[in-house]
């Protein structure tokens, strides 16, 4: 039982993480411009945050993939919590606090994954790499 709630955890974060990147790569031009407002009284520079805008869908789309997917599931919880620290600073930094709780639950939720990721068997890693 264990195996199947961790599995259905982990399709809970792939799934946020793919419909984020998969709704915004179409439109990652106007993405990465919105970003880029969004911060502009902010002190990050928008030499960062341009790049950021664009980065971040395609970051996300291939999270969600592996996560999904069970794939280098221990790589992927890495980078999940690496994007979702980003975010977190940056919503700090534009006192978003409405978005926070929904960044802190994914934080949460990448972080549980992480510490029971022996019970991964429901996953890609487990069949190719008898993990």
């Amino acid at each position: 039982m264990n195996d199947i709630a961790y599995m259905m955890l982990r399709l809970v974060a792939g799934i946020s993480f793919f419909g984020h990147g998969l709704v915004r790569i179409p439109k990652l031009t106007a993405f990465s411009q919105w970003m880029t407002e969004s911060f502009s009284k902010s002190m990050l520079p928008q030499s960062l945050v341009t790049p950021f805008g664009y980065a971040l869908p395609i970051a996300e789309f291939i999270i969600g993939i592996l996560l999904i997917l069970g794939l280098f599931s221990q790589k992927a919880f890495l980078a999940g919590t690496v994007i979702i620290l980003l975010l977190m600073f940056g919503t700090c930094l534009i006192e978003n606090w409405e978005a926070l709780p929904s960044q802190i639950i994914h934080g949460i939720i990448l972080i549980m994954l992480f510490q029971f990721i022996s019970a991964n068997s429901f996953s890609l890693d487990h069949i190719i790499f008898k993990k």
